[in-house]
């Protein structure tokens, strides 16, 4: 079982909808896996639970990560990410409602690659996020998943 290009770690639907109507304009729908909260968000990561048979060495070409999160929160989630050495080098990026400085602070110290926020007005957010995916899904030459 191969890793999806792209990892969106939300866990409200709506949102999840609307993100998923725009990132299907770049990328298949078959190449994008949805975790809802934290804890499953780092089981897909770390092929744990229902991803014990995912090649560890297979992971996404981006991972879209909101802050607010059941069970874990973003900043958790993105520690253990930084910590991984199969993850460490996987782009990170905050998607959050969130504009406060202290937010994006935290997350550029944990190791986002980069901090998006997600524009209210549906026309921004679809343009925001296609030009995002295509960026670090087309552009972006990534390193490879470990540098030992």
């Amino acid at each position: 079982m191969s890793a999806h290009s792209l990892l969106l770690i939300e866990d409200n639907p709506d949102d999840i909808e609307l993100i998923l109507g725009v990132l299907t304009k770049v990328v298949s729908r078959d190449d994008i896996a949805v975790c809802s909260d934290g804890v499953l968000a780092l089981d897909y990561l770390f092929c744990r639970a229902a991803h014990a048979q995912r090649n560890p060495l297979e992971q996404p070409r981006l991972v879209l990560l909101d802050l607010t999160l059941p069970r874990l929160s973003g900043f958790e989630v993105l520690r253990e990410i930084r910590a991984g050495a199969n993850t460490r080098l996987v782009p990170v990026v905050v998607l959050s409602a969130s504009a406060a400085q202290t937010d994006i602070h935290a997350a550029a110290k944990y190791g986002a690659n980069s901090f998006a926020i997600k524009p209210m007005e549906l026309s921004r957010l679809s343009t925001s996020l296609e030009l995002l995916a295509r960026y670090w899904l087309d552009l972006n030459i990534p390193p490879p998943c470990r540098l030992d």
